[in-house]
């Protein structure tokens, strides 16, 4: 089979270490297949995306020698095709409106998962057209998908089988907000759907949407990629990177270090070699083995922790 990999980032800032890692290693496998490696910018929300940090991504990425094929879409300007998508489950009558708040979702009385996630109590599931005419007068409502009482199962690339049943560990879930802007869910299955994406690459905080993206594939008649999901990157206090907390970007990394030292670095964090030398993006792709990568959380390299100190 073909391999198609993918890096899908959402510029709501400024690329940090566990997202470079993250691109690194899906570009490392796609071209260690000789397979294609597209880029997609994920900026549904345009207020929290501008195409400046979108520009400087893309700028970041080609600074590191990690290359792409054929164009770059942005989800900004798919909304057409998400609608389309939609219809087909609202055609299957899977869809509702729901008026709750988020408030109400993190209520006492609503189920919650060991990692903090609520699974939705199904409170608007069953509305009258009554009761929905006389709620979209006071709020716009979001748009949740039901969902089946179904076991799915999947074998991840780095951890293994991953079981999840939809109706007791994720509930239904938004597929667009009220202010109409579509949802990561569906956007990213219908995006990789059609481009044929087969293999999927992305932080381990995310496994658990993969089950309902699964289901989502299915309905959409797409063939589900494999997943791989990758250990997430921590400072030296075990908290994991992330661009809310303005942990170090890649504007303040390339004043201090070539390429070669940030991918040197990241690649023997994610132990794909003994030492930190620096070395070019393409130099490892012939020796990439995913069997290599760690479990466990990955630390943020000594000689990046020392800028993050400063």
């Amino acid at each position: 089979m073909h391999t198609i990999g993918r890096f899908a980032p959402s510029p709501s800032g400024r690329m940090h270490l566990g997202n470079v890692l993250c691109a690194l290693l899906a570009w490392l496998s796609a071209r260690q297949q000789n397979g294609e490696f597209l880029l997609r910018i994920e900026d549904l929300d345009e207020m929290r995306c501008p195409r400046s940090f979108a520009d400087l991504i893309i700028d970041d990425l080609r600074w590191l020698g990690l290359d792409w094929d054929g164009e770059i879409p942005y989800q900004s300007e798919r909304t057409a095709v998400y609608e389309k998508y939609e219809a087909i489950l609202r055609e299957k009558g899977l869809l509702y409106p729901c008026f709750c708040s988020r408030a109400a979702l993190h209520a006492a009385s609503a189920p919650h998962l060991s990692d903090g996630r609520v699974v939705y109590a199904g409170t608007c599931r069953d509305l009258t057209p009554e009761q929905v005419a006389e709620k979209r007068r006071k709020r716009a409502p979001a748009t949740r998908v039901r969902v089946p009482e179904r076991t799915i199962t999947f074998t991840d690339g780095v951890y293994g089988a991953y079981t999840e049943t939809l109706t007791e560990e994720c509930g239904d879930f938004i597929i667009r907000r009220s202010d109409g802007v579509f949802a990561y869910q569906l956007a990213v299955v219908v995006d990789d759907g059609l481009s044929g994406v087969t293999e999927v690459v992305r932080g381990h905080d995310l496994i658990g949407s993969t089950p309902r993206q699964i289901w989502l594939y299915e309905l959409f008649g797409f063939t589900p990629p494999n997943f791989i999901h990758i250990p997430l990157l921590c400072d030296h206090d075990g908290r994991r990177l992330s661009k809310r907390d303005e942990d170090l970007d890649l504007g303040l990394l390339r004043e201090k270090f070539t390429p070669e030292q940030v991918i040197g670095a990241l690649a023997c964090a994610a132990g794909l070699t003994d030492t930190a030398e620096p070395v070019a993006a393409k130099e490892l792709v012939k020796a990439f083995l995913w069997e290599k990568i760690p479990k466990h959380e990955l630390y943020l390299p000594n000689v990046f922790r020392d800028i993050e100190k400063n």
